[in-house]
C-alpha cells in the first residue's frame, strides 16, 4: 500500500469504497517495517501522516482497520541496519515502531485492532546472524511472510520468548493508546503439538493478548483437521481467522469450514485484490472466475 498510496490516492479510495460495498466491515492492511522506520531511532513522518490519512477515509466510509504491522514482506527491501541488530535492539526498534503507529491511531474510532506481527515465529536452536525471515511463499519475492523474533533460543523456553516479545510490544503500544485491541496473526502450526511448531503456543501467549488471530488454509479432505486445529486456539479469548482462502480445497469444502467454524471463530477476515465480481467476470479467466466465486462465498 505504502508503494503508491502517495501517488495514487484516489485508488485507495476506490478500493475502500468497493470492499465497503462487498459487505466488509474490516480491512486489513499491512505496513512494511521500512517504510515506517528510516534508522533505529526516526520514524518516517511522511508515512504516519498517511497512515492517519488512512484512519480518516475508514472512518467516512465506515469501515474499521486491521492494522498489522513490522512487515518485510520483500526481503530486498529490508534495512541492513534492522538485520544488523541484536535481539534486544531489534525489539527496541520494534516497539518504537509501534509507538509511533499507535500514537496516530490512538484516537481514531477506526482501529478494529493492531496485529504485533503476521506470523511471527520463535525458532529452535541458533540461527545465522542476520538469518531473521522465513522461506518465501511459493518462492515469490514478495513472499516473505514468516519472520523469527529472535535468532539464538538458548536455554529459553520458546513460548516464554514469544509471550515476553508479545508482552513488551504491548507495552508499547499502551503506552499511547489504551483503548484498541491488539492481537498477533499466528500460522497453524502455532498449537502445543509433536513436530512443527512456531513456539506462539495460543494459550502461552493468549493473556498478552485482547483475541487470538489464527490464519487457516483448510486443505481438500481435511475440513475435519482444520477444525481441530482451529479449536486449539479456543483459549477463553474470542479467536479470529484473519486469514483465509480456498487456496488447497474445493468451494463446496470451504464453505463447510466456514459453517462449521462459527462454532469456534467469531470472526473471519479474507482477501480483496482490487477487483471487483464484476471486472471479474468481464475477464472470464478461470482465476478470475475462482475469485468472483470466493467474493460471493464471503
Amino acid at each position: 500500500l505504502e508503494d503508491y498510496w502517495a501517488e495514487e490516492w484516489p485508488k485507495v479510495e476506490e478500493d475502500f469504497r468497493e470492499m465497503k460495498q462487498l459487505g466488509a466491515n474490516v480491512v486489513r492492511v499491512h505496513l512494511q517495517f521500512a517504510k515506517f522506520m528510516t534508522t533505529v531511532e526516526k520514524p518516517n513522518q511522511a508515512n504516519l501522516d498517511r497512515l492517519t490519512q488512512l484512519a480518516t477515509l475508514a472512518e467516512q466510509i465506515g469501515l474499521y482497520l486491521d492494522i498489522t504491522g513490522l512487515a518485510c514482506y520483500r526481503k530486498k527491501d529490508v534495512p541492513e541496519w534492522y538485520d544488523r541488530l541484536a535481539e534486544d535492539q531489534r525489539w527496541e526498534v520494534q516497539c518504537r515502531f509501534w509507538e509511533a503507529v499507535a500514537g496516530r491511531c490512538a484516537k481514531s474510532p477506526a482501529i478494529f485492532c493492531y496485529d504485533l506481527m503476521n506470523e511471527p515465529v520463535v525458532p529452535g536452536g541458533t540461527r545465522k546472524p542476520g538469518d531473521w525471515l522465513g522461506p518465501p511463499f511459493l518462492g515469490m519475492e514478495t513472499g516473505y511472510f514468516v519472520q523469527c523474533i529472535s535468532l539464538e533460543q538458548k536455554d529459553r523456553p520458546r513460548p516464554a520468548i514469544a509471550r515476553q516479545w508479545c508482552h513488551r510490544l504491548v507495552t508499547a503500544i499502551r503506552k499511547r493508546d489504551q483503548r484498541h485491541l491488539v492481537t498477533v496473526g499466528l500460522v497453524p502450526w502455532s498449537l502445543d503439538r509433536p513436530g512443527l511448531t512456531s513456539g506462539f503456543v495460543p494459550k502461552e501467549i493468549a493473556p498478552e493478548l485482547d483475541f487470538v488471530a489464527v490464519h487457516i488454509y483448510p486443505e481438500k479432505g481435511k475440513i475435519k483437521e482444520a477444525m481441530e486445529t482451529l479449536s486449539g486456539f479456543a483459549t477463553g479469548k474470542p479467536v479470529v481467522i484473519e486469514e483465509m482462502f480456498p487456496l488447497a480445497c474445493s468451494m463446496p469444502e470451504f464453505e463447510r469450514f466456514l459453517d462449521e467454524s462459527g462454532k469456534t471463530a467469531s470472526g473471519w477476515i479474507g482477501f480483496y485484490w482490487g477487483k471487483t465480481p464484476e471486472e471479474c467476470r468481464r475477464a472470464n479467466t478461470i482465476q478470475d472466475a475462482v475469485f468472483v466465486r470466493w467474493l460471493e462465498v464471503f
